[in-house]
């Protein structure tokens, strides 16, 4: 549940900062009044859309059973991963220019209306993405296991507003960019555990060789179904007795992310 936590907070936190920017662009402007209206009912708009992402995501699965059900969440997982590592890498790359270049789109805007769509499509893709996100980490479920993950959703959106109200005060130690950076190891773990997840499904189906199984076994000393083992295997895709291709894949996935960010950083003076 706190890889939900985690995932709404960040992506809420996302959404808050892009509205915040553009209110505080638009009480500059001559007359704030109906560009106001015009981001309220494109958050509306977003928000719409990304509910309706989230039916329809559900009435798709309804659909499906067996195999087909089986390879939905295959999907919905992957993709899931692929996502908040895509996520990560472009807030770690754009971040810090946010600011800059949603004042340039606003200034380009029709009014109103452009207001209206900057932020719907602002509000939406954050939305969209967190519907992707829960279903990877386990939306199908049902019972108390859902009840539980929509608690840790709704927990998440709570931290979110809180942490947007302290930067808008001006907390001494709290700013965006510290947080962003601080969640984005976070989510490259969740992100992980839900490859780990995918992995393990594909290797099930035999569409993955082991390669080596397990390449070692430290069940004995924490195992993986239980207690803090399987905390660690939910939020951070920990295995006590991993699969050749498993391993291949994380490190992969390691490899490539830092490897990104690495160059984004090294970019960043050059943008300066």
């Amino acid at each position: 549940m706190l890889n939900a936590l985690v995932i709404v907070w960040r992506e809420s936190l996302e959404a808050m900062l892009v509205i915040g920017v553009l209110l505080s662009w638009i009480g500059r402007q001559d007359n704030p009044a109906p560009l106001k209206r015009g981001l309220w009912s494109g958050v509306a708009a977003g928000i719409g859309l990304a509910v309706a992402l989230g039916f329809a995501t559900f009435a798709a699965q309804s659909e499906l059973a067996g195999e087909s059900l089986e390879l939905f969440q295959l999907a919905m997982v992957l993709v899931a991963a692929g996502l908040i590592l895509q996520m990560v890498l472009w807030m770690h790359r754009h971040g810090r220019h946010m600011k800059r270049e949603l004042e340039g789109q606003a200034e380009k805007s029709a009014g109103a209306f452009g207001i209206a769509a900057i932020t719907a499509l602002a509000v939406a893709r954050e939305g969209a993405e967190t519907v992707v996100f829960l279903y990877g980490l386990g939306m199908e479920g049902e019972g108390g296991a859902l009840a539980g993950l929509f608690g840790a959703a709704a927990t998440g959106f709570g931290l979110a507003v809180l942490t947007a109200w302290l930067v808008a005060r001006g907390a001494r130690f709290l700013s965006y960019r510290v947080l962003f950076r601080a969640s984005e190891i976070l989510l490259l773990l969740i992100a992980n555990a839900l490859l780990a997840n995918g992995i393990d499904r594909m290797i099930a189906l035999e569409w993955l060789p082991t390669l080596l199984d397990p390449a070692w076994d430290v069940s004995s000393l924490l195992a993986d179904g239980q207690g803090l083992g399987r905390f660690l295997a939910d939020f951070a895709g920990y295995r006590a007795r991993p699969a050749g291709s498993l391993l291949l894949a994380s490190i992969a996935f390691w490899t490539y992310a830092f490897w990104r960010m690495a160059r984004s950083d090294r970019a960043a003076p050059a943008k300066a």
